[in-house]
């Protein structure tokens, strides 16, 4: 069986290596398409550096639109002269369903989608746009595949990737520690993001609402996990921040031992204060207390908060059906309301506790790996 696989960021990645591992132990199968480290490692040749799609944001794409614009004919072309027995597009919705629906329009190859688009929360319409061009959607939350049906397409709750993480032991976690002179002292992570547009907003803000927690609790140590792309803008947006944090960075490092690192990093961790996205969900695997922080540029600000369908984007808060984790977003990201956030977080987080047991049985906790599930989802489909 020939595969071909479109992801666009770190975390579609680690998505996609899951799958293919999963495809592998279940069929012979060959891999096409573009990914980044991990799908690599599990056996694709990229058609180019996966880098150049993560991009985020209506203004950041605005410049960078003739290149992505190449690179998305140049995908679909690719899937239509290798003629593959599916093409799973992962994430990144504004890429891979573009390529999806090129290469729909040209042939019948059956297209899946791996992340089901958040039409719960904006752009309803995006379903039923979609159901013309994909046959096929595995979903991470347990509420969406009804949404996806509803248009017509078949969709799959393959559980969340977040549940089948590596555990590291008590000698793991002592070991990080160790390796990073971190001793007893409480650590509190910073995690702005794991693109450099997210950064370079996100830092300053962060670092400024710290200056507010450090001076309550001086001995926090800071840790900062980071992704290749954004870390030379993470080390010089650091500089301006009230201590010097402990940047996680791949480096010389394996991408799996990389992640094993940062998983550490997460279940060491005492508090964190984070950028919205999954990683609120790999906060909640690891029991850390966290805020969560976000903004986008201006313009695109504008036009989703007059879209958006529901009043937190905080997943934890909305597969535990709680309001548990605090979150600033938008006109709400502020220095002084993030600063008084984690202080208040740090003194009472009990809530967010169980609101984090209950969101990892719903995401599949214990069942069989989310991976595993997804590929045998597409074997059963095809």
């Amino acid at each position: 069986m020939r595969v071909f696989l479109v992801a666009g960021e770190p975390s579609g990645d680690k998505l996609g290596a899951a799958l293919m591992a999963g495809l592998k132990q279940l069929s012979e199968v060959e891999f096409l398409g573009v990914g980044g480290p991990l799908m690599q490692a599990e056996g694709m040749v990229s058609q180019f550096p996966m880098d150049e799609l993560s991009v985020m944001g209506l203004a950041e794409v605005l410049p960078k639109y003739p290149a992505l614009r190449r690179r998305l004919h140049q995908t679909a072309e690719a899937v239509l002269k290798e003629k593959p027995d599916v093409l799973i597009t992962i994430d990144s919705p504004d890429f891979c369903l573009r390529v999806a629906k090129l290469v729909k329009a040209k042939s019948a190859i059956r297209t899946v989608h791996y992340v089901a688009p958040s039409v719960w929360a904006w752009r309803a319409g995006r379903a039923r746009e979609m159901a013309h061009y994909i046959d096929h959607v595995l979903a991470l939350l347990p509420f969406e595949p009804p949404l996806m049906q509803a248009e017509g397409m078949q969709c799959d709750f393959v559980g969340h990737p977040v549940v089948s993480e590596p555990v590291p032991s008590h000698k793991d976690i002592s070991d990080f520690r160790h390796k990073h002179a971190l001793g007893t002292d409480p650590i509190l992570l910073v995690l702005p993001g794991s693109r450099r547009s997210e950064v370079m907003r996100l830092a300053p803000r962060f670092g400024e609402a710290l200056r507010t927690v450090l001076d309550q609790y001086p001995d926090l140590r800071l840790v900062a996990p980071t992704t290749t792309a954004a870390e030379p803008v993470l080390r010089e947006a650091v500089k301006e921040w009230p201590a010097e944090p402990i940047i996680l960075a791949q480096g010389e490092m394996r991408p799996s031992d990389y992640a094993f690192e940062k998983i550490c990093a997460f279940y060491a961790a005492n508090y964190a204060l984070a950028a919205s996205g999954t990683v609120s969900l790999e906060l909640a695997a690891a029991g850390t207390p966290m805020v969560i922080a976000y903004d986008a540029n201006w313009l695109t600000r504008q036009i989703v908060s007059a879209m958006i369908k529901v009043d937190t984007v905080t997943l934890v808060n909305l597969v535990s059906d709680t309001r548990a984790v605090p979150e600033f977003i938008g006109k709400d990201c502020r220095a002084d309301l993030i600063g008084a956030g984690v202080l208040k977080m740090i003194a009472d987080h009990a809530e967010q506790l169980d609101a984090m047991r209950i969101t990892m049985e719903r995401l599949g906790q214990g069942a069989e790996a989310p991976g595993l599930r997804a590929a045998r989802a597409v074997l059963n489909r095809l």
